[in-house]
């Protein structure tokens, strides 16, 4: 089943790749190698199927760690890893880096953080609100209980990562973001300044506005299907399952709020694909997950925004400069190519429907993938 995704407004092209210009197609856009900064590998044959899709257009990313048991030590981020480089193999990991994150949870050692760090294992750690998404129900309730955690990461420079929503059942699911900023981390922000925090997969006109005027301490990631869809997108013909994602899409000027944001070429704003993949029997169920594979094709979705919006001109920067400054890393030296390709011709690449990647129990691991049945107009080249 093809999934359309809504028309966008266009800005006047012309040839060179300036502000406010567009491509032609069989042109190429040469950039430098993207990272991306929140991604679900999840593990086992899931793992196994997925990973490539990431590796072969990110050389960095950092893994979420809501794994069944959540990944909560330093041995079983080095574990995870491991299995992580293991299933990429050496023929198809394409130099790509994993990087770790702790599970915070209200009994985690502050000291555990400490040892991850100084042994290259944790990059940051993550907090989820107990119950605000998938595998989160050891996630933390009370923001108190985790103050000797938060002050020993400010200390250390171990940037926090928060899924930003409420989970009080009496807020709206499409204010969540909007009351987690007043409730939670404008307060959270005060009492420890000197926090590094990333509001992970923003999705309201709120949160970009929070974040552009907070100050550097503070970044956000957007994901590729947030600049896409908005809340009606999930009933376009029918009940849309491979469009329902946690946080939730919302009002169509939140999308274009965070399209501005993206393309603003504001430091504080980075590639994060929130790719979160599940069966195609778990998506399409009577209580289906939460989720969107954007993986195999995320660099190209972005780059139908950002051409959309008349910002090629500042894709290198959201994509691959971004994300690095605010970490403290280097930018990646090696760069990939994306080709413009005309959607309407006989020969564009499409979006498959769905993707067979494997086999688990005997039955086919089946995926959904974002833009499924679209040609978008550009494609990454091997």
């Amino acid at each position: 089943m093809a999934h359309p995704v809504p028309a966008q407004p266009t800005r006047a092209n012309s040839v060179a790749f300036g502000p406010g210009t567009s491509a032609s197609p069989g042109q190429q856009l040469h950039l430098r190698r993207p990272d991306d900064w929140h991604v679900h590998l999840r593990d086992g044959a899931m793992l196994q199927a997925v990973v490539a899709a990431t590796a072969r257009q990110f050389a960095r990313a950092i893994v979420m760690p809501n794994l069944t048991p959540p990944v909560t030590t330093v041995a079983a981020a080095a574990a995870y890893r491991q299995r992580i480089l293991a299933a990429l193999g050496p023929e198809t990991d394409q130099g790509f880096h994993p990087l770790m994150t702790a599970y915070l949870s209200e009994t985690l050692d502050p000291g555990e953080l400490v040892r991850g760090q100084a042994e290259g294992v944790f990059t940051a750690a993550k907090l989820y609100p107990a119950g605000a998404t998938t595998n989160s129900a050891a996630g933390v309730r009370d923001l108190a209980a985790i103050g000797p955690v938060l002050e020993t990461m400010e200390r250390i420079g171990l940037p926090l990562l928060v899924h930003g929503e409420v989970t009080d059942p009496e807020v709206d699911i499409f204010d969540r973001e909007a009351v987690f900023i007043e409730r939670h981390l404008q307060p959270l922000l005060a009492r420890y300044p000197g926090l590094k925090v990333v509001f992970e997969h923003i999705t309201t006109a709120e949160a970009a506005t929070f974040v552009a005027e907070t100050g550097p301490q503070l970044a956000a990631t957007i994901t590729p299907h947030h600049l896409h869809i908005n809340r009606n997108s999930l009933f376009a013909g029918g009940l849309r399952p491979d469009f329902y994602c946690l946080p939730i899409a919302k009002r169509e000027r939140h999308r274009l709020a965070l399209r501005r944001a993206a393309t603003s070429g504001d430091p504080s704003f980075f590639l994060g694909t929130d790719s979160a993949p599940h069966r195609r029997q778990a998506k399409e169920a009577s209580c289906g997950c939460a989720g969107i594979y954007n993986a195999p094709f995320a660099i190209e979705s972005y780059a139908a925004v950002f051409e959309q919006e008349g910002a090629l001109d500042k894709l290198e920067a959201f994509a691959s400069d971004h994300g690095p400054r605010f970490y403290g890393l280097p930018p990646n030296r090696d760069t990939i190519t994306l080709e413009r390709q005309d959607p309407a011709s006989e020969d564009a690449k499409t979006v498959p429907l769905t993707l067979e990647l494997d086999s688990e129990a005997g039955a086919p691991l089946t995926l959904v993938p974002f833009h499924a049945g679209e040609a978008l107009p550009w494609r990454l080249l091997a």
